[in-house]
């Protein structure tokens, strides 16, 4: 999820959404164009959204419904949720439609970047605490320990609608999946008011069709990866347009921590039980849906460029962007991207 699982809650994803007006907080406002759209936002998940689409009906009631619905299924911070029942073993927890979505979706990616993406990675972020807060306390054999509960092998979901696990202790984060999934809820909804033309945007993912107020292709700008764990802005590196689908950028630049004079990434390898230290240090991934971008954003993290472009080199429905440290010189950037994502550089 970008962002987040893999601790991504942690991470700020750097994109920012260009080509309409200045969002007002808690307002719907009508852009001024021959066409006037309607700008929503609000705070979910712990974060917030912008939704901006054309004409003048509000839906923020709709929506946020919708955005509790998901909140309602999906969340770990919510002890009543399914997700959150699920991980409790109780036995009256059946999933949900949201729920079966995402979690069949986690499964198809888990096994599509052979478990580099694995919604069962929550012990070992429950091990090493919210922002790495544990990491001073976490030994090899605390590691081991958990992950003999990792592993997405281990967990089914019957058709009607049980989880199954092999081992109880086991427990999912959906965090770096569940954003982007419901940017692609409330897309599916904005179309089925016939709508065409949308942004939504929550936590920095994006779902996104047609064009904005000026009749102009949305356009995104990729914010330039320098290490900085004081959020400081240092401008945009790339800015794409001509999107149509999902969009998530995940990144560890913004959020990392010092131990023998080497950067820790805030993302946790799933095979390893340990912190990333891999070449990415952020990867913008353009997808049919944002669910599906989302968690690709995260599994290529983990895995490194050479393996992502690998993946995306043989799914054409996947696009990624990827910023990564120079070979030359490790304090400079360079950029690589997959076949064919040329035609989104504006």
């Amino acid at each position: 999820m970008k962002k987040s699982y893999y601790v991504t809650l942690m991470l700020v994803v750097a994109v920012v959404i260009f080509g309409i007006s200045r969002y007002r907080s808690q307002t719907e406002a009508s852009a001024p164009a021959a066409s006037p759209y309607t700008q929503l936002s609000g705070e979910v998940f712990h974060t917030f959204y912008h939704i901006t689409y054309q004409g003048t009906v509000s839906y923020r009631h709709e929506i946020d419904s919708l955005l509790h619905d998901v909140d309602a299924s999906l969340s770990m911070f919510n002890p009543a949720s399914t997700l959150s029942r699920m991980n409790s073993n109780d036995p009256s927890a059946v999933a949900d439609p949201y729920f079966r979505t995402v979690f069949e979706k986690g499964q198809s990616v888990s096994a599509r970047t052979d478990g580099f993406f694995d919604m069962t990675v929550a012990p070992l972020v429950n091990l090493w605490g919210f922002g790495f807060r544990n990491s001073d306390k976490v030994t090899p054999r605390a590691v081991d320990s958990c992950l003999q509960f990792v592993g997405y092998q281990t967990v089914r979901l019957d058709a009607d609608g049980h989880l199954h696990k092999q081992h109880p202790q086991t427990i999912l984060d959906a965090s770096s999946i569940a954003k982007g999934f419901a940017c692609d809820v409330v897309a599916s909804f904005l179309q089925s008011r016939h709508i065409e033309d949308y942004l939504v945007e929550i936590g920095g993912e994006v779902a996104l069709s047609g064009v904005n107020a000026k009749g102009q292709p949305w356009t995104i700008g990729i914010a330039r990866p320098v290490p900085d764990s004081l959020q400081a802005d240092h401008g945009y590196q790339a800015y794409l347009t001509h999107l149509e689908g999902g969009l998530a950028t995940s990144g560890n630049y913004r959020n990392f921590y010092e131990k023998d004079g080497k950067r820790i990434a805030h993302t946790i390898n799933p095979k390893t039980g340990y912190p990333i230290q891999k070449d990415i240090l952020s990867a913008t991934i353009i997808a049919p849906d944002c669910m599906t971008a989302d968690a690709y954003a995260t599994a290529f993290m983990v895995m490194g460029k050479d393996r992502a472009l690998r993946i995306m080199a043989q799914d054409s429905t996947l696009a990624g962007y990827l910023i990564v440290p120079s070979s030359s010189d490790s304090t400079q950037l360079e950029v690589v991207y997959s076949e064919g994502f040329e035609k989104y550089l504006k």
